[in-house]
């Protein structure tokens, strides 16, 4: 926030003196704008708190947030204050310092990040009623009217109670309708004000499961839980590395350490992947850790702004959610958890774009508590960090109860193949889920590809079906019997004849789960398959009901896309299938290497968590690759030295930061334009700086086009740059944003730490 500017208006419209404003608005501004405010509204104004506010020349009421109250008049006469929205702030004085703090490293609007974290459930007051209490007047009833024989038992009733009493309340207990109480009010016996109040929702209603007791540790275990013991007790910022392989008990130590937190009257914040909020992971912070919040995507505003309000209120002593739940209002923080941190999906895609790993360690920080950051294939930043001694680094060889990891063998497809092209298990696969069956297990399936059939095209001209909108092949769903771009959701009729050369030679390859659910389902006719997906899992509550026949062994083979490979607990699972394990390995991101490694060990250590053992069968055409390879031998530490060696050559992060610009336009010429416009200005900058061998360097990569050029309608070109520091990356872009400004249908994105590179 490099400045505060003077919302200007005549000054016959505002007082030269007295209480001011700062507010930020819900737009990509560097700044905050001064307002007065005016006399009725100044015992309400306060920081964190919204306010509507005329702004822009045509006075347009728009609500942004109070940042500063101060008495310092600006140099020209201010726009005043129209209304303040909440009767209390919104955000804490931590979270103030802490968005500040995102707005300047993400290089976004504080305003922008303000509206951001809070629900919309809580801006719009989802889940309150209002309230009409009356209050007795006791002074100067002898100059007053008389009342009713209900008036007056009414009023007693008040004065007894010797406080507000709600309107309803007085109502029902003394049998009288609303014109009693009003005329209570009227002759000046009571006087009545208003709140708001909960309405009654699913998320306070629902029960707490019965605790579970605590397991017993074992050594690994207990000297990683010695050392956050040690940080609890101690008190302050300690930043945690759990690295444990699968099974290894991960979960236990974060539960002990929420626990430890509770007792001594603190709150802890849980962070998980969305794909991991299990019914499974749910029920055992419930069952452990007291009054509980789950925050994730299928709960009403309603819902979401009662937990945000009773976190606020410290009624809640654990948060557990999603990416965003970081910005819970826990008023008395002692703890915060990330488990699985490696994931992607930490990364929010829309301004701001923040990762939430990031932010919970800022957080901590700020907040001066301990934070455990738990994976089994760490992200190659956090292990990085350990290194550079920014992070403590705990380790968790074994899996719990001596259970051994399992066996994974790779199934080379160059040789040994399905022997029909139509099919996508491999004679090895088909035969390991025959015996696991017979043997009475559980087979879990990973084909991380939604659909029928991924590919359509005319063998006679070669066309292919792609999105009319994004520049994207359209994915057959047999079901729906529609071709489907998986970006923007645009659906079109399955072909019958080419479009292009009207033959009917049309082809449907490549393998989704949809068919691969087809295939199984007609090679197993007397077991019962299950596919879990974005398109099956759609309704509430699907997820769970899944979950439930598979635990209790009324499915027989699971299927689906990520969202099995995580977050899942099935001691009867004896084999994992990978059906293709190349999906996303050759894909244009530097990151494609450690994403297969870290899903194929995450899949493998779905299997092996009961008595009877667990395999692993791995189909791929590059078994030959570091991350197949190291992944299928359970080796993290040599394929993270392999692909550390690789960022270090080609200056990618950790050891370099990093930042991607994308212009975009429906016009190509337009956003092309203004790409070689702000890549001038970028060059300039550049070239100013000082070249001396102590200052950091600058790299810029680009304009070039997208990997996908056009997606949903728009033309996207692209910017990356590196630098050792965050310092000089962050000076340069500041500078040369500000002084250049796409024109009219052009938009800018700006994306610090990337993580997508499409």
């Amino acid at each position: 926030m490099s400045a505060v500017d003077v919302a200007a208006t005549p000054v016959s419209e505002s007082k030269a003196a007295g209480l001011f404003a700062d507010v930020v608005l819900d737009r990509p501004l560097d700044h905050a704008y001064t307002y007065s405010v005016p006399e009725e509204l100044r015992n309400s104004i306060g920081i964190g708190k919204r306010v509507e506010v005329p702004f822009g020349r045509g006075d347009r009421a728009t609500i942004g947030f109070c940042v500063h109250v101060h008495h310092v008049p600006p140099s020209h006469a201010a726009k005043s204050i129209q209304r303040v929205l909440d009767d209390s702030p919104l955000i804490s004085d931590s979270l103030m310092r802490l968005t500040r703090w995102m707005a300047d490293y993400y290089l976004c609007g504080w305003g922008q990040v303000l509206t951001a974290i809070v629900p919309a459930g809580v801006r719009g007051q989802a889940g309150l009623r209002d309230e009409v209490l009356l209050e007795a007047v006791q002074d100067g009833a002898d100059g007053r009217a008389k009342l009713t024989a209900k008036q007056q038992t009414a009023w007693q009733h008040l004065l007894s109670a010797g406080e507000a009493v709600e309107a309803k309340e007085l109502m029902r207990r003394f049998r009288c309708g609303p014109v009693v109480l009003r005329g209570l009010v009227e002759k000046g016996y009571a006087r009545q004000t208003r709140r708001k109040v909960e309405k009654t929702t699913a998320a306070a209603k629902k029960e707490t499961p019965a605790p579970a007791p605590p397991l017993v540790m074992n050594g690994d275990q207990g000297q990683a839980w010695q050392a956050i013991e040690s940080a609890i007790d101690r008190g302050g910022f300690q930043a945690f590395l759990l690295y444990g392989v699968t099974g290894s008990g991960k979960t236990e130590i974060y539960l002990k350490a929420i626990e430890t937190v509770v007792a001594r009257g603190k709150e802890a914040i849980v962070l998980v992947p969305e794909i991991s909020l299990t019914p499974q992971t749910i029920e055992r912070f419930q069952g452990r850790c007291g009054e509980v919040a789950v925050l994730h995507s299928h709960l009403s505003d309603a819902e979401r702004g009662n937990y945000w309000r009773r976190v606020a209120a410290g009624q809640i002593q654990v948060v557990v959610g999603a990416r965003s739940a970081v910005f819970a209002p826990a008023r008395n923080l002692g703890l915060i958890v990330v488990d699985e941190e490696h994931e992607s999906s930490f990364k929010q895609e829309q301004t701001p774009r923040y990762h939430g790993r990031d932010v919970a360690v800022m957080r901590a920080r700020l907040e001066n508590v301990p934070i455990v950051m738990g994976s089994a294939t760490p992200s190659l930043e956090s292990w990085h960090n350990t290194q550079r001694g920014q992070y403590k680094l705990l380790r968790l060889p074994n899996r719990v109860l001596d259970l051994t990891l399992p066996n994974v063998e790779l199934v080379d497809l160059r040789h040994d193949g399905p022997h029909d092209r139509r099919h996508a298990l491999s004679p090895k696969l088909e035969f390991a889920m025959r015996t696991a069956l017979k043997q009475g297990g559980q087979v879990m399936l990973l084909l991380n590809r939604r659909g029928f059939s991924t590919h359509v095209h005319c063998p006679s001209c070669g066309y292919v079906a792609t999105c009319q909108h994004c520049d994207l092949a359209l994915t057959f769903h047999r079901q729906r019997q529609a071709l489907v771009c998986h970006y923007c959701a645009y659906e079109q009729a399955p072909l019958e004849r080419c479009p292009s050369c009207k033959q009917e030679a049309i082809r449907y390859q490549g393998f989704g789960t949809e068919k691969l659910q087809s295939e199984i389902e007609a090679k197993f006719s007397g077991s019962v398959v299950q596919r879990m997906d974005s398109d099956t899992m759609q309704r509430p509550g699907s997820h769970q009901r899944v979950l439930d026949a598979f635990r209790e062994g009324r499915i027989h083979i699971l299927l689906g896309t990520q969202m099995i490979a995580k977050g899942l607990d099935f001691p009867n699972v004896t084999l994992v299938g990978v059906v293709n394990a190349d999906v996303g390995l050759h894909i244009p991101d530097f990151r494609a290497a450690e994403r297969t490694f870290q899903l194929l060990a995450q899949v493998a250590g779905r299997t092996g968590r009961g008595a009877q053992g667990g395999r692993v069968l791995v189909q791929t055409y590059n078994p030959d690759h570091p991350a197949i390879e190291l992944a299928a031998a359970h080796d993290y530490e040599s394929f993270a030295t392999k692909e550390m060696e690789f960022r270090r050559l080609h200056k990618y992060p950790p050891f370099q930061r990093m930042a991607r610009i994308i212009v975009r336009s429906e016009k190509q010429e337009a956003a092309g334009k203004f790409a070689e416009e702000l890549a001038g200005a970028f060059e300039h900058a550049l070239r100013k700086r000082p070249a001396t061998d102590k200052s950091p360097g600058l790299r810029l990569l680009g304009p070039a086009e997208t990997p996908v050029f056009r997606l949903n309608n728009y033309f996207r070109f692209h910017f990356q740059l590196h630098s050792a520091s965050a310092a000089v990356l962050h000076e340069v872009m500041r500078e040369v944003l500000a002084t250049v400004r796409p024109p009219h249908g052009v938009d800018l994105q700006v994306d610090v730490d990337p993580y997508n590179m499409m």
